[in-house]
């Protein structure tokens, strides 16, 4: 079988699987990193799309609904007579020159970014993180070097998206081979339950192609953006099943 082939019948055929367990570990290996790519689309795709998207978004703000605004001697200075708040679904940006906006009055905001009198605010997941603008010495901004910067920041996304998504895929790959090593371990356990002579080299194999199930589920899951309570131990007891079913398939070694 070639490796499509494979990667198709160890979705369902333990039999299968264990007739990969003599196959060479470089086959093995291959088809481990491939499986891996399938398993980081659905999480590349929609990271490439929320990067796109953010910049996009930024850009609109900044140009469109924010006043012209510097940021010097430590102060933001602008044109307006009262904060301005603009709610997206999950994110709210703050921007008050007036001093009106403090810190005390962000508590309550689970994602936002202020920029406020004298310092800027950044809210991620209810955490705040304050910088006052006189740390940073030197500094001058205006409305139209953050475009710039952001329109900078655009341009690169064809370095930037390419860079972050084999960064996704080389972790990925990481944790895979790390899960099939301990499944290999758990399969020890299940040879000498079953009486089977299966050395941990075949038992790392047939790990590879036991992991097949479980992480197609789950990157179709991920594909709809559908959240599987417990997923963490759904993935490992469809893991270990597969895999002892694998191992009842090999025949038994002989009793002395």
């Amino acid at each position: 079988m070639n490796i499509f082939q494979q990667l198709f019948k160890s979705l369902y055929s333990p039999k299968d699987i264990a007739s990969t367990r003599f196959q060479g570990i470089g086959k093995t290996i291959l088809y481990v990193f491939l499986l891996t790519l399938v398993s980081v689309i659905p999480t590349v795709s929609y990271v490439s799309s929320a990067i796109n998207n953010g910049i996009e978004t930024a850009a609109h703000t900044v140009d469109k609904e924010l006043p012209d605004f510097s940021i010097e001697n430590g102060e933001l200075s602008a044109d307006q007579e009262e904060p301005i708040y603009i709610e997206d679904t999950d994110f709210t940006i703050i921007f008050d020159s007036t001093g009106e906006v403090s810190e005390t009055d962000l508590e309550g905001y689970e994602n936002a970014f202020a920029l406020l009198q004298n310092e800027f605010v950044l809210i991620a997941g209810g955490t705040l993180d304050t910088y006052d603008y006189s740390t940073l010495t030197d500094l001058n901004i205006t409305k139209d070097s953050i475009l710039e910067v952001i329109h900078s920041v655009d341009g690169l996304l064809a370095v930037i998206i390419p860079v972050l998504a084999l960064t996704i895929y080389i972790f990925s790959s990481g944790i895979k081979f790390i899960e099939i090593t301990i499944l290999a371990l758990f399969g020890l356990f299940i040879k000498n339950v079953t009486s089977r002579n299966l050395p941990y080299r075949q038992l790392w194999r047939l790990s590879a192609y036991s992991v097949t199930l479980p992480t197609i589920f789950f990157t179709i899951m991920e594909a709809f953006q559908t959240n599987v309570p417990n997923g963490f131990l759904i993935n490992w007891f469809v893991s270990i099943i597969m895999l002892y079913l694998t191992v009842r398939e090999i025949p038994q070694k002989a009793k002395k």
